[in-house]
């Protein structure tokens, strides 16, 4: 059996070769692992902070693959968990997967997630089911642009994480400039508890602030850690490290507290505790540090994950009670209670449709029967598996807190499952797409295919809209940025045989209204026999800016004057006027439209008629309400040797950016700017040839925000020329 590095029993790792005995992970059942014995966590960070490197080496020290392979593939093999020719050819993480591994006598569920602000939906759904996170940060360039995002994420869902500062083996590397970044920039109460032997060339492992000891990697791989005492030139850091450890600890730790208050210093044993209470409760996060790559400081890590994140039982869910108005009731982590399952990812594979399950409450076998909350429908389940990437090992039953996969199960992601209980998870947040493009297959041999493929991913990620356009009958695919659409355009080529041609990025522009505006609209027609009758009264006003929803519909009727069956028809023609505004056919967003009164006939009155009748009310007051186009804001961080500094500002004050911040990093700038999606098609071509191939840049969405009357007028005259030559086609 494989021991902690920190054995009081042993200096060193113990040899990991008992591990590759394949026995070693046989299983046919995940009923039988003693709760606190799990971890569910995800790995997440920044694009190219070493991720998918970090989990090869989890995989490598555990024993779950014999041998490790680089991201890129340069050895024609890549890492394990980029399983997609696309991944590996890319040197990226495209879609989150998942693994299964043993620590010890830990078992660890492991979802290894995206960088690429483009996939972050892969980043949403694992954080939405896990327990517990690595946030890896570079040693050299610490929290960047989406490590705020997953820090986000993270807090949106409550996930305890530990922080893990990797590439300090790289020139510039900083763990202590990290650690502040993770105070400042993302305002948590974080402190190291290692501390780096060696930066750069010389670093050599690690000193454990918590047991003030060091921790050398030995071996071909550094599979052996030797434990040592800490150097005489490092002990006084250590000793100032573990006093800022124990300081920050006792302002959320009372324990700890009380202990710093009578000036009495914590055992190991205490202070592990008081890390573990503070960090399980999203109070602290503790900090490890090492090189994935140069193989320095997993396996410390690893024993971190295990002291410090939650089990599944110490990590409050809840699940909405549908007999009781959606009451929140808290689940119970117990195999054999009723079961709460939740289907949080799809991937359509070669045995069909697999579903990935995260079993909150209660267990699944192989042959059971279970409900979709959300379909009503029964299904039997004909197969669960253990996801190894894209390996699969059929396991007969899964209990509370296992994350396993299903074949043959119908449902779409975030479907609840029980077994009669009519409870349900919540689902989570989806950001809305902000590019589009056309597709069309080259060839109509391949419109089979073409369908095929579309529907396969719409499914499997939510930030993918497909929709045909009204008029030229285009299929229109919008997504999260380049990468995000280019990667599903490749897709279809490589999985369906499908070479696609692609109209010009399109932004995904909104529309909007500035100030109240009444609105009084009757709609009567006469045809002879019964005709439509229905009169509308209200106003549309915009939303405020802090309102999480973008279109808002109010009742404010009193009495009989319209007819209440009538209400829901009004409803809908409010709805279908803010389906497309009336300045270029867009969405329209931050508008309140209020109904207060109206009138009826008692014969010629329909839903068709008051459907209408406000539509027409609500797009006429629209666009007498000071209507305005908005358009998607990026937030963008560009990373370049600093001599280019000035080509890049002038770049993008051309592009309309705005500069937010500049700063110095070691020998490269950090220029942070809010620039329109529209002005950013080509900046990666712009970026390599200003900056010599030197400079990178990652991008968000940020807000919607008005254009300039000159660029509205602009576009309003593109779309009703295109209007217009539409029509003439038809």
């Amino acid at each position: 059996m494989l021991r902690h590095a920190l054995s009081k029993t042993s200096s060193r790792l113990a040899p990991r070769g008992a591990l590759t005995n394949p026995l070693h992970y046989a299983s046919t059942s995940a009923l039988d692992v003693d709760l606190s014995k799990k971890r569910n966590i995800g790995i997440s960070a920044h694009v190219d902070s070493g991720k998918t490197t970090l989990t090869e080496r989890i995989l490598f020290y555990t024993g779950r693959i014999g041998a490790i392979h680089d991201v890129k593939g340069k050895d024609g093999v890549g890492a394990k968990m980029d399983s997609m020719d696309l991944e590996r050819e890319k040197g990226i993480t495209i879609q989150s997967a998942a693994t299964f591994c043993k620590w010890g006598e830990n078992h660890v569920n492991i979802i290894d997630t995206p960088g690429h602000v483009d996939f972050t939906i892969e980043v949403e759904r694992a954080l939405r089911v896990l327990d517990g996170a690595i946030l890896v940060l570079c040693g050299v360039s610490g929290v960047q642009s989406q490590s705020l995002t997953v820090d986000r994420q993270m807090k949106r869902y409550n996930v305890p994480r530990v922080a893990f500062i990797n590439k300090l083996d790289r020139s510039g590397s900083n763990p202590f400039k990290v650690i502040v970044d993770l105070k400042e920039k993302l305002k948590l109460n974080a402190a190291a508890v290692q501390l780096p032997v060696g930066l750069e060339n010389d670093h050599e492992g690690v000193v454990d602030i918590v047991t003030q000891k060091m921790l050398i990697n030995e071996g071909e791989n550094g599979e052996i850690v030797a434990e040592k005492d800490i150097p005489e030139d490092m002990k006084e850091l250590a000793e100032e490290k573990m006093a800022e450890l124990i300081e920050r600890l006792a302002d959320v730790d009372d324990e700890i507290g009380e202990m710093f208050l009578m000036e009495e210093t914590p055992t190991v044993e205490q202070l592990k505790a008081g890390i573990r209470r503070a960090t399980i409760k999203c109070q602290f996060v503790p900090v490890f540090m090492g090189s994935a790559f140069k193989n320095k400081g997993v396996q410390p890590l690893l024993n971190g994950v295990i002291d410090y994140l939650p089990s599944p039982d110490e990590k409050d869910n809840f699940a909405l009670d549908l007999d009781d108005e959606e009451k929140e009731v808290k689940i119970k982590v117990d195999s054999d209670e009723p079961l709460v399952a939740l289907a949080f990812k799809l991937e359509e594979g070669k045995f069909g449709q697999l579903t990935y399950m995260r079993v909150y409450q209660g267990s699944l076998k192989r042959g059971m029967n279970i409900i979709n909350v959300n379909s009503g429908k029964k299904i039997k389940i004909p197969r669960i598996v253990r996801m190894h990437s894209d390996e699969l090992e059929d396991i007969e039953a899964a209990g509370s807190g296992e994350v396993v996969a299903m074949f043959g199960i119908e449902c779409s992601s975030m479907d609840s499952f029980t077994d009669g209980a009519n409870l349900a998870m919540t689902s989570m947040f989806v950001p809305e797409p902000v590019m589009s493009i056309s597709v069309v297959p080259d060839k109509k041999s391949n419109t089979a295919n073409f369908g095929k493929a579309l529907a396969k991913f719409g499914k499997e990620d939510p930030t993918l809209r497909i929709s045909t356009d009204p008029i030229s009958k285009q299929t229109i695919l919008a997504g999260m940025g380049e990468l995000h659409l280019e990667v599903y355009i490749e897709r279809m080529k490589r999985e369906y045989d499908v070479n696609c041609e692609t109209g010009r990025p399109s932004v995904n522009y909104k529309e909007s209204i500035a100030r109240k505006k009444e609105f009084t609209y009757l709609h009567k027609k006469q045809t002879g026999g019964s005709g439509q009758y229905a009169k509308v009264i209200g106003f549309v006003e915009p939303l405020e800016e802090d309102s999480e929803e973008t279109f808002e519909f109010d009742n404010q009727c009193v009495g009989t004057n319209i007819p209440p069956e009538f209400y829901p028809s009004c409803e809908k023609g409010a709805n279908d006027a803010a389906a497309k505004g009336g300045l270029i056919g867009m969405e329209v967003s931050g508008v309140r439209v209020v109904l207060q009164d109206g009138a009826a006939h008692a014969v010629d009155s329909s839903d068709m008629a008051f459907r209408y009748a406000m539509a027409q009310a609500v797009r006429e007051a629209m666009g007498q309400a000071d209507p305005s186009i908005l358009e998607p804001i990026m937030k963008l961080d560009v990373v370049a040797p600093q001599e280019f500094q000035g080509a890049i500002v002038s770049g993008l004050n051309r592009r309309m950016g705005l500069i937010q911040n500049s700063s110095n990093m070691d020998d490269n700038v950090v220029i942070e700017a809010d620039v329109p999606l529209a002005q950013m098609f080509g900046y990666s071509t712009d970026i390599r040839s200003i900056t010599q191939g030197k400079g990178e840049f990652t991008m968000e969405y940020k807000m919607h925000q008005a254009v300039p009357r000159d660029q509205q007028s602009t576009l309003i005259k593109n779309f009703k020329e295109q209007e217009a030559q539409q029509n003439t086609a038809v």
